[in-house]
């Protein structure tokens, strides 16, 4: 595990090798350190402690973990000893390699085979800071023998405060069903519109949002702080996350995530694949997010 640190005007960000998570992102215009995302409380969490971490070949659950492609059938072993569904991919457990390095600026990769999935592949993140803000870049190259249904994501932890405020302008709603697994697709509930600046509800929250702007903008009113977040096309859809006592006991309301990602979950067993690009071997898919933080 190799941890770096990037420094760019008053803002910094933290990312390690281990799972190619993201530790923190903070910005200090001389008041002390603003955390923009939740920071990791060691340098030596895994996934479910960071600030952010990658989500390839894809993102979310695949219901019953299999899935049937191009004329044949494929399954999927849970990956975590908590839930019985492969969850997320590989990148978030993986341990990734530093490619190249700069004062404000990190890529790492590492290279997947053999493991709980059928996919074989090679994933590369790109975390780059100015002194306006961060990019964050993610490609996926297929690799294996045959053409495969590949999609991208991020899971971040954005700190949550009494009166933080979330817009993200999206289409439809995707309900939620036992397994953590999505259900159907509706029409967005009047307490999960953020179509304009909205509080996170008091209450569990586990849904994707179809065909979202590709616009965030995160406000902290307390800390006099908003994030603004905008992503590359290919991100066309959002999942939204607020926990409870019930899955997580030490939960404070202290956090909520935010998820760009361009598929929706269970895509594998949709028609259309939920967004899911296939790629033959040595084909890639890539897209970035950026993050820009200001005062009100």
């Amino acid at each position: 595990m190799t941890v770096v640190d990037l420094e760019a005007g008053p803002l910094s960000l933290r990312v390690s090798t281990k799972g190619g998570l993201v530790l923190g992102f903070w910005r200090d215009i001389g008041d002390g350190k603003k955390a923009l995302l939740r920071p990791s409380v060691s340098q030596d969490v895994d996934a479910l402690g960071s600030s952010c971490y990658p989500l390839v070949p894809f993102g979310n659950r695949v219901k019953g973990n299999a899935f049937a492609f191009d004329e044949e059938e494929y399954r999927l072993r849970p990956n975590t000893e908590w839930d019985k569904h492969y969850l997320h991919g590989e990148g978030w457990q993986a341990e990734w390699l530093i490619v190249r390095q700069t004062p404000t600026s990190v890529e790492m990769s590492f290279t997947h085979t053999n493991g709980k999935s059928p996919y074989s592949f090679k994933a590369s993140q790109h975390f780059a800071i100015d002194e306006g803000g961060l990019t964050m870049t993610l490609t996926v190259e297929s690799g294996g023998e045959r053409a495969m249904p590949f999609g991208l994501g991020w899971h971040p932890y954005f700190p949550m405060t009494p009166k933080t405020t979330l817009l993200a302008p999206a289409r439809q709603f995707w309900t939620e069903v036992d397994g953590w697994l999505p259900g159907e697709r509706t029409t967005i509930p009047e307490d999960l519109d953020f179509s304009s600046p909205a509080p996170l509800p008091h209450r569990w929250v586990n849904n994707g949002f179809e065909d979202w702007s590709g616009e965030a903008l995160i406000t902290w009113p307390e800390r006099n702080t908003l994030l603004h977040l905008t992503a590359d096309a290919v991100f066309k859809h959002a999942f939204v996350f607020v926990s409870d006592t019930t899955f997580d006991p030490g939960y404070k309301r202290d956090y909520f995530c935010f998820e760009p990602m361009t598929h929706l979950a269970n895509g594998h067993n949709m028609p259309d694949l939920g967004g899911l690009k296939v790629l033959a071997p040595g084909e890639s898919l890539c897209g970035s997010i950026h993050m820009r933080p200001s005062s009100i």
